[in-house]
C-alpha cells in the first residue's frame, strides 16, 4: 500500500463524506524568525504517521495552534493550507489561553493520564479544576469540528488521550458522524485505571466512537476489561466490541507505522547530508573512527534515557578497551518542562552525562554528546544514517516510531537496533536486539553484542526488519483503519436518519438491563421496527 493506492481508496469516501483529523499537536507550526515567518514540521511520531494520511485524503486537520506566528498566517476561519510549497491539506487551528493549556495539556493530559497509562512508577496527580478545563477544551474542539463539517456527512479521525471526551460530545450533537479514535499510548490494566477520579466519563467519552484503535491486542484487552468492570455496558469479547446506549464501539489493534518509502528518499537528500556533516563537526575529532550509538527522544521519564546512560557507563567500566572506540550521541528534545517530574529527569540526565564524561573521557574523545534541542525531521534522519547502533530503551511505550524510522532510513541495509521489549514495536521488529531497560547488566551486554555483531548478521537482521516495515507501512495502517470503519458503518447517512438512530438508541437504553435483547435489536432491527417497539412498550405501560 502506498500514497497513490490509499488516495484511490479515499476517492470513493470523499464523494460521500468529509474527512477531518483532530489532534492536540499540529503537523506544522509557524514561528517568527529574523527573515520573517517560517513554517516548521516538528519531529513527532504522530505527525510522521498522520501527515501522509491527511495528504492522501486531502482533508482538514484540526489542532491547537501555539507557536509565535500561528495566528498571523490563518484566514478568518483560522485555516491555512499546507505544506507551503505544495498544499495538499488544510490545517485549522484552535486557540487556547495559558490557563486552558495549563489545565488541559499540562494538567489532566500529562500529570494524570500520561503517568496513569505508562506503568513506569510515576504517581499521577489529579485536580478537579484541571478536569473542568479539560472538559471545556474538549467542548471547544467539538464546536470547531462541528463548524468545520457543517451539515455534511463526515468521518472524524480523533487522536490520543488529550481528546477523550470529544467523541461523546460529537455523538450527542451529530449522531450521524462516523467517529474513529486512535489511542497512541498504552491502555493500563483496570486496577491501575480505576484510581482516575473521572474514569466513567472518560470511558463513556471514548465509547462515543464507532471504532477505537490501540497499537496492540493487549491494550485492547485491557480496555475491554476496564469497561466491563466500570460501566453499565455490554462487552462482547468474541467480536471485540462494546454496546452502550444502543450503539456498538469496535475495539481493534492497529500497529502504527511510518512512510517507509518517503523516509528512505529523504534520508538520501542533500539537506540530510548537510545535517550529518554538522553532527560530525559537533562530535569533534575524538569521535572519528568510533562506533556511534544514537538515541533520539523527547526528554521524558518513560523513554529510559537515564537507564541507557547507566548501561553505557557500565559497558565502559567492564570493557575499558572500548574507550576511544565508541561514542554515544543523544538527541534530546525538551518536553513539558513546567511539570516537576520532567525537571527532575532533566537534572538526572545532566548529572549522569557529566559523571560519565568525567569518569571515562580522554581528550579529545568524549564518551557522551548530549544535544538538547528541538531537532527537526532531517536532523533526526541524519543521526539515524550515521549511527552504527540506535537505542530505544523505553520503559513503556505504545509503539515507538523511532525504531521504525531508523529501519526505514537505513537504505544502506546496515545498522543495529537495540529495542526495549516494553514497546509495541518489539512485537513486530523481532530481529532487533531486544532488551529489558530496567536490567542495566543486560543493557550493557546488549551494547557490547551490538559492537561485536558481524556485518553479515547486521545486514540479515536489517533486511528482515526493513521488509516488515515496508510491508506494514503507514498507508497500510490507514487502509486497515478505514476499511474496518467501512465494514461497520454506512457513509452518507442523512441527519434525519441519524435522528431515527438516536431514537432507537433511546429505546435500547430503556430496555436495559435486558442485554440479550439489546444486542439483538442493535444488530438486527431497523429504526422503523424500533419505533413500533417503542410505541408498543409505551402503550403497555412498560416505559412510561
Amino acid at each position: 500500500m502506498d500514497a497513490l493506492a490509499l488516495g484511490s481508496l479515499f476517492a470513493g469516501i470523499k464523494k460521500k463524506a468529509k474527512v477531518v483529523v483532530v489532534s492536540n499537536r499540529q503537523p506544522w507550526f509557524h514561528e517568527r524568525v529574523a527573515e520573517g515567518i517560517r513554517a516548521f514540521r516538528p519531529a513527532s511520531g504522530l505527525v510522521t504517521a498522520l501527515e501522509p494520511i491527511i495528504e492522501a485524503v486531502g482533508g482538514t486537520w484540526i489542532a491547537h495552534g501555539s507557536a509565535s506566528a500561528d495566528r498571523l498566517v490563518v484566514d478568518r476561519k483560522n485555516r491555512v493550507r499546507l505544506p507551503e510549497e505544495n498544499p495538499r491539506f488544510t490545517l485549522r487551528r484552535v486557540w487556547l489561553t495559558p490557563k486552558e493549556e495549563e489545565g488541559y495539556y499540562y494538567g489532566i493530559s500529562n500529570k494524570a493520564l500520561w503517568p496513569l497509562c505508562h506503568i513506569v512508577y510515576t504517581k499521577p496527580r489529579f485536580s478537579r479544576k484541571d478536569w473542568e478545563i479539560y472538559r471545556d477544551v474538549n467542548r471547544r474542539f467539538s464546536d470547531t469540528v462541528l463548524d468545520e463539517v457543517g451539515d455534511s456527512p463526515a468521518i472524524v479521525f480523533i487522536q490520543d488521550y488529550h481528546l477523550a471526551l470529544l467523541p461523546r460530545y460529537l455523538r450527542n450533537a451529530r449522531p450521524d458522524l462516523k467517529l474513529i479514535q486512535f489511542w497512541h499510548i498504552p491502555w493500563p490494566n483496570r486496577e491501575a485505571f480505576r484510581i482516575f477520579p473521572w474514569s466513567e466519563e472518560v470511558l463513556d467519552g471514548l465509547l462515543g466512537n464507532d471504532l477505537l484503535g490501540f497499537h496492540i491486542q493487549y491494550h485492547c484487552n485491557n480496555f475491554l476489561d476496564t469497561v466491563e468492570k466500570t460501566l453499565e455496558a455490554m462487552v462482547d469479547y468474541e467480536n471485540f466490541s462494546i454496546y452502550r446506549g444502543g450503539r456498538p464501539t469496535y475495539i481493534r489493534p492497529f500497529p502504527i507505522s511510518v512512510d517507509f518509502g518517503q523516509i528512505g528518499i529523504d534520508a538520501g537528500s542533500s539537506i540530510v547530508q548537510e545535517k550529518k556533516e554538522s553532527f560530525i563537526r559537533q562530535l569533534g575529532p575524538g569521535a572519528e573512527g568510533t562506533k556511534i550509538y544514537v538515541g533520539a527522544d523527547r526528554i521524558d521519564y518513560t523513554k529510559g534515557i537515564p537507564e541507557r546512560l547507566r548501561g553505557f557507563d557500565l559497558l565502559l567500566q567492564r570493557n575499558p578497551d572500548l574507550k576511544r572506540r565508541v561514542t554515544l550521541l543523544q538527541l534530546a528534545a525538551p518536553s513539558r518542562t513546567q511539570i516537576e517530574e520532567y525537571g527532575r529527569i532533566n537534572d538526572e540526565i545532566e548529572n549522569l552525562v557529566e559523571e560519565i564524561n568525567r569518569r571515562h573521557g580522554a581528550d579529545p574523545w568524549k564518551p557522551v554528546h548530549f544535544l538538547r534541542d528541538h531537532h527537526d525531521y532531517h536532523a533526526v534522519l541524519a543521526a539515524y544514517h550515521m549511527a552504527d547502533v540506535v537505542m530505544v530503551t523505553s520503559l513503556h511505550d505504545g509503539m515507538n516510531l523511532v525504531a521504525k524510522e531508523f529501519v526505514a532510513a537505513r537504505t544502506d541495509g546496515d545498522g543495529v537496533l537495540l529495542l526495549s521489549q516494553y514497546t509495541g514495536a518489539a512485537r513486530e521488529l523481532t530481529d532487533a536486539v531486544l532488551i529489558n531497560p530496567y536490567d542495566t547488566d543486560q543493557l550493557a551486554d546488549a551494547m557490547l553484542r551490538a559492537f561485536r555483531m558481524p556485518e553479515e548478521e547486521r545486514r540479515r537482521r536489517m533486511a528482515r526488519m526493513r521488509a516488515q516495515v515496508e510491508k506494514n507501512n503507514i498507508y497500510e495502517w490507514g487502509r486497515k483503519i478505514f476499511e474496518e470503519l467501512l465494514k461497520r458503518v454506512h457513509l452518507g447517512k442523512s441527519r434525519s436518519e441519524a435522528k431515527q438512530v438516536a431514537m432507537a438508541g433511546s429505546v435500547i437504553r430503556r430496555l436495559n438491563p435486558h442485554l440479550a435483547a439489546v444486542k439483538f435489536l442493535t444488530l438486527r432491527c431497523s429504526s422503523a421496527i424500533l419505533k413500533k417497539v417503542h410505541a408498543r412498550l409505551t402503550g403497555n405501560g412498560v416505559m412510561r
